[in-house]
């Protein structure tokens, strides 16, 4: 199998693979899960070593960026083990994370060290009570010590990622810029995504744009757009004074999908070419029955591709088509 190969049925290059290692996660957040969840049996996860073969797979194949996600995927055991693995395969240009800061306070070196060069962290408030409400757990201090102690370190880079809710914190976009540009670290704000069905609140009342987020933060900073790219769908603006930038991720008011560069692997084995859609190809059963045949798995990989489509569709009017929870998916 050639190298870059990895290119779908529009044209789009696909490097960059978001790999879920388990739906689990220590919070409950309001936007992500309603509070009683299952989780799925061990059985019907990937292990480990399934997980790092097809990550060697895709970076055989050209991928040039891999993203571990959850759930919380700190909270998977062993997970170091997998990331060392993943982060010293040749081909491989970045490892990065998406955790909820959880656990940063104690593994922030231990990722560090493993090879991971990039982090993005969840904060979707300054505020305790409000943080307790959001999660529905009380670990406020816990996620801001992880932070501090994750700044401290010379990761390449690292990011605070935003959910913002009107009525619920989009008084504190400007605090939650600060923050983040005073540890140098830079921030997005995200656009919620409606996936699975909640009871908490209703999307459509809760939607704030992207736009709107920039026009409230231009009162406080002087903003320009940058033509940044890390190889996700945040688009980054250049903040005056500051070494740092602030972002936006999109989907529903400037639909990204003209760039999508990415697919994501599910804790349960799918390739999931579409965040906004449930194209997919069950990679597990591939994996388990050919374990010693590398070639099965790449041409399953490039069967999928061609299942890619050319964009997503959201419709806060209508009733989520996407029953499966974000924390199902892999952020």
């Amino acid at each position: 199998m050639t190298t870059n190969a990895l290119i779908d049925p529009f044209g789009r290059k696909i490097d960059y693979l978001r790999i879920s290692v388990t739906d689990r996660c220590d919070f409950r957040c309001t936007y992500c899960m309603d509070e009683d969840v299952t989780f799925l049996p061990k059985e019907r996860i990937l292990s480990l070593e399934e997980i790092v073969r097809v990550a060697k797979t895709f970076i055989k194949m050209g991928t040039k960026h891999i993203r571990i996600t959850g759930g919380e995927p700190l909270v998977r055991k062993n997970i170091l083990w997998a990331l060392e693995e993943i982060a010293n395969t040749d081909g491989l240009e970045e490892l990065t994370l998406t955790t909820n800061g959880s656990q940063l306070y104690k593994m922030a070196p231990d990722l560090l060290n493993a090879g991971v060069s990039r982090i993005n962290i969840s904060l979707d408030t300054l505020k305790a009570d409000r943080f307790f409400s959001l999660t529905r757990k009380d670990k406020f201090q816990q996620v801001i010590d992880g932070i501090e102690a994750a700044s401290q370190l010379p990761f390449k880079r690292l990011k605070i990622n935003s959910v913002m809710l009107k009525n619920h914190n989009d008084d504190e976009l400007y605090d939650l810029a600060k923050f983040s540009l005073d540890r140098n670290m830079d921030i997005s704000f995200i656009e919620e995504m409606p996936l699975g069905v909640i009871t908490d609140h209703d999307r459509a009342e809760t939607y704030l744009s992207s736009d709107d987020v920039i026009e409230q933060l231009s009162q406080h900073y002087q903003l320009s757009l940058s033509d940044m790219k890390t190889g996700g769908p945040t688009r980054y603006y250049h903040v005056a004074g500051a070494n740092n930038k602030i972002g936006v991720i999109s989907p529903h008011s400037h639909n990204f999908c003209d760039t999508c560069n990415r697919v994501r692997l599910t804790v349960e084995g799918r390739l999931l070419l579409c965040l906004g859609n449930e194209h997919s190809k069950d990679l597990k059963s591939v994996i388990r029955n050919t374990t010693q045949d590398s070639g099965a798995l790449e041409s399953a990989i490039m069967e999928a591709l061609a299942l890619k489509p050319q964009q997503h569709h959201f419709d806060l009017a209508e009733a989520p088509q996407i029953l499966r929870f974000m924390s199902a998916t892999g952020g």
